[in-house]
């Protein structure tokens, strides 16, 4: 199982949401995130308040190779073009490579166009946290 969930708000600049090339940015991000055709998850791109945010949400059988990419592309290409941009997305799956690995979360932080990985202090352990 690969289940993941996660928000980021979308900023040109860690000084100004834009810079003067939002609206180009906004259009190439909608173009990927349309590109995205999960069958147990989804990516939207909305408005709020006149500020962006993309939200991931997914709970597939397995962690599969093309979801997965898609999903590290998407959040690299983001911060690279938005180095303004924050956010969390929260994952677990028994297969992953970096920490936590089987019965936790990872959490990965995105702030000022950098993502890092953080263990989960309030899901996990999964079990008893969450289950049982």
């Amino acid at each position: 199982m690969y289940e993941f969930h996660g928000w980021f708000g979308i900023a040109e600049s860690t000084e100004e949401s834009d810079t003067g090339t939002l609206d180009a940015g906004i259009s190439e991000l909608r173009t990927e995130i349309n590109r995205i055709n999960w069958a147990t998850g989804e990516v939207t791109l909305k408005v709020h308040n006149g500020e962006y945010f993309v939200t991931a949400n997914g709970l597939m059988n397995r962690r599969r190779r093309d979801e997965s990419e898609e999903l590290d592309t998407l959040l690299q290409n983001i911060c690279v073009r938005f180095p303004g941009s924050w956010g969390l997305l929260y994952e677990r799956s028994p297969d992953m490579e970096t920490p936590p690995g089987q019965g936790a979360f990872r959490v990965r932080v995105m702030a000022r166009g950098r993502l890092h990985i953080r263990l989960d202090p309030f899901l996990s352990p999964v079990r008893p946290v969450v289950e049982g």
